[in-house]
């Protein structure tokens, strides 16, 4: 449990002061929500590549092709935009 400042007796800078930590520490706490959310379903996504995206060799098409390179696009345009690549290359 954390103690709130008075409003009435608390210097304004105080309260801007610990308002300021509260929200540091909110967004904190997002960014780690998220980046746990990420980490899942990279895992997940890693799973499934090892399992060859549950296809059998034998049963291989190109609809199977079609579907990867759906994927590989949407991974592409995360990894362009995460590390400043194509599109949003400087």
């Amino acid at each position: 449990m954390t103690t709130r400042l008075n409003p009435i007796t608390t210097p304004r800078h105080e309260l801007r002061a610990e308002k300021a930590r509260r929200n540091k520490e909110a967004a904190l706490d997002a960014f780690i929500g998220k980046k746990a959310e990420i980490d899942e379903m990279l895992a997940r996504l890693q799973a499934l590549s090892d399992d060859h995206f549950n296809a059998h060799p034998d049963e291989v098409n190109w609809g199977h092709v079609g579907t990867l390179e759906h994927y590989a696009s949407l991974l592409k345009r995360i990894t362009d935009s995460a590390f400043g690549e194509g599109e949003h290359a400087d």
